[in-house]
């Protein structure tokens, strides 16, 4: 918008000459407007046009583009909003038909007939003593009184007795282990199996049977050379409340209020309470539910599958466990702590023991000369849950390697835990992220102690002799755990 203003003056000169139309004498100056407004947009607009007009040839193709860009970008838009509009209904209307979605009778009838074929043929378990151990996997036979920072993994392989897996439970208890560690079990079957569900149980429930018969004598004021025991009652019946900052057991579900708990363990108000870890144990199939080692062997021992599952289970307790060790049931037998050696030790260490060295012969030095050669004892392994896991991956890789390179050679070999165990155990690139301690000691044999000697040791192989009857004939020399224990009828008691 612009102004112009113009000025008139208006005077008289009284015969100056000049024309009359100027006015009268005594007229003054006189001033005023005259106001011109320009439209901005029209002013604009004719710049445009003067450019347009300078240049003929560009002004129809530009302003095409510029058309066909904003048509372009438009129906870009709408298609994406259709295409949301579209998929919001669609999940709409699905979320709306599975919600209303009624099974076919015949699913329903299939399914129950494959249940009860099931259930003809694998007895189910009882639900209401059977409780998941960990993530709906397991099973838990005793939940501990507080969280322990060591852990007993056992594997029970194919071979293994109920008299071989009972008496392993009652050295296990009498060991120390039961007060500091937990114990968990690895089965070769799909999930555990309802034999040695009820054996664990009876033991777990005979042992804390007994422990409570002590606790109700030292509530009662009497002293412990009053009542001789197999074990160190002390470990297990401690004086003075609950220790709240273990907290709870890992195993099972958790319970939020502790009276319950320690009302019926003896814990909390009264001068003793109970002490003990859990019990708990897994199918190999819950574990290792592929068969990882299928596609390699066609036969898979549990002394192999075993390797299979660690990985799975110490990873889910990877933070919860210090110290681990495993444990083969059918060979030997915890009589006391061996987690001693570890427990000051760096969490990668890995302690592993070695196989007795036999006799040397005469007649084949060869033979006795490799004999001599120090090879692993895979029946206990133990050491920090970090250098644990790490070892059992490694392993279970060390198994595929053997097990590729045997389907290239024409002479095959047996493939044992001992040998790949002694591979693993020279081998440099894992001593850079393990610590392993190769002991020459070996584990002795039960039949080549004596009962102080058998005493002073923490683990012995069961060899050859019946060292079963030996354990049972022991607890039974006492009065107090001849009374628990059904089998000390015919004993007579200490």
């Amino acid at each position: 918008m612009g102004f112009t203003a113009k000025l008139t003056k208006r005077a008289s000169f009284g015969g100056s000459g000049l024309p009359p139309a100027a006015g009268g004498a005594g007229e003054g100056w006189g001033m005023g407007f005259f106001l011109v407004f320009f439209p901005q947009e029209h002013h604009d607009h004719h710049q445009h046009q003067d450019f347009n007009s300078s240049s003929p040839f560009k002004s129809p193709t530009i302003n095409a583009l510029l058309k066909r860009t904003n048509s372009t970008h438009i129906l870009a838009k709408a298609q994406s909003t259709i295409s949301i509009c579209a998929l919001l209904i669609f999940l709409t209307l699905l979320l709306f038909t599975l919600s209303t979605f009624e099974p076919n009778n015949n699913l329903i009838r299939s399914s129950h007939h494959y249940r009860r074929h099931l259930s003809q043929t694998h007895p189910s378990k009882n639900p209401t003593s059977d409780s998941h151990a960990l993530q709906r996997l397991g099973t838990l036979y005793s939940r501990g009184t507080s969280h322990m920072n060591d852990l007993v993994l056992c594997h029970v392989t194919e071979s293994v007795t109920f008299t071989e897996l009972k008496t392993f439970l009652r050295a296990f208890h009498r060991s120390g282990l039961h007060t500091k560690s937990d114990l968990l079990f690895i089965f070769p079957s799909v999930t555990t199996p309802d034999s040695s569900d009820s054996v664990i149980r009876e033991e777990n429930k005979l042992f804390l049977k007994l422990i409570r018969r002590y606790k109700a004598e030292l509530n009662n004021g009497s002293n412990l050379s009053d009542f001789p025991a197999s074990f160190d009652v002390t470990q297990f019946v401690k004086s003075g409340k609950k220790d709240s900052e273990k907290g709870e057991p890992i195993w099972g579900r958790k319970i939020k209020s502790n009276s319950n708990l320690n009302s019926s363990n003896g814990g909390g108000t009264e001068l003793n309470r109970m002490s003990y870890g859990s019990v708990v144990g897994f199918g190999v199939g819950e574990l290792d539910p592929e068969n990882s080692l299928s596609g390699f062997l066609d036969h898979v021992p549990m002394s192999l599958r075993r390797w299979a599952s660690y990985p799975m289970i110490l990873g889910r307790l990877r933070r919860n466990f210090k110290h681990v060790m495993l444990v083969d049931v059918k060979e030997v037998l915890l009589l006391g702590d061996p987690l001693v050696r570890v427990r000051n030790r760096t969490p990668e260490s890995v302690y592993l023991s070695s196989t007795p060295t036999p006799t040397p012969t005469k007649h084949n030095h060869k033979i006795s000369d490799k004999a001599h050669e120090k090879t692993i004892n895979p029946a206990v392994i133990m050491g920090g849950a970090r250098g644990l896991r790490r070892f059992s991956a490694a392993m279970l890789m060390e198994i595929v390697r053997a097990t590729t390179q045997q389907l290239h050679n024409k002479k095959k070999t047996p493939i044992t835990e001992s040998s790949l165990l002694s591979r693993l155990a020279t081998n440099e690139f894992l001593q850079k992220t393990i610590h392993l301690v190769a002991s020459a000691e070996s584990i002795p044999e039960a039949s080549s102690l004596s009962g102080v000697s058998i005493a002073n040791n923490t683990v012995v192989r069961r060899g050859n002799n019946n060292i079963d009857i030996d354990v049972t004939n022991h607890i039974c020399s006492y009065s107090i755990e001849a009374s628990v224990y059904s089998e000390c009828g015919k004993v007579q008691p200490f």
